[in-house]
């Protein structure tokens, strides 16, 4: 399915609203005139309002994409899609991106 190529600019959060900032950028490759983002780049997790163990199993710390661009890649590696599956840990809950950038899409 295609979707756009996230970018280190693109606003993700966890399911709780915590903010996700990508670890990895790939300034091989630039959108909008910032380094894009690959599939296998974690996602480091701030601020997320999801308990601690003993009322939850929180707070989020990691995300993670399960899937990207298949046709489309950067050094041997998928780009990293607003349409993509990711989780986060502990918690197992997706990363939503919500502010991409339009004009590039991948499959």
């Amino acid at each position: 399915m295609p979707g756009a190529i996230l970018h280190i600019g693109a606003t993700v959060t966890c399911a709780h609203g915590g903010q996700a900032t990508p670890t990895v950028p790939n300034p091989r490759v630039m959108v909008s005139g910032q380094p894009t983002v690959l599939q296998t780049s974690p996602y480091a997790v701030a601020g997320c309002a999801m308990p601690p163990p003993n009322a939850g199993n929180g707070p989020c710390v990691i995300g993670q994409w399960l899937s990207g661009s298949v046709r489309v890649l950067s050094l041997g590696q998928p780009f990293a899609l607003q349409t993509g599956q990711s989780v986060c840990a502990p918690t197992g809950t997706p990363l939503l991106p919500s502010v991409v950038q339009p004009r590039v899409l991948a499959t």
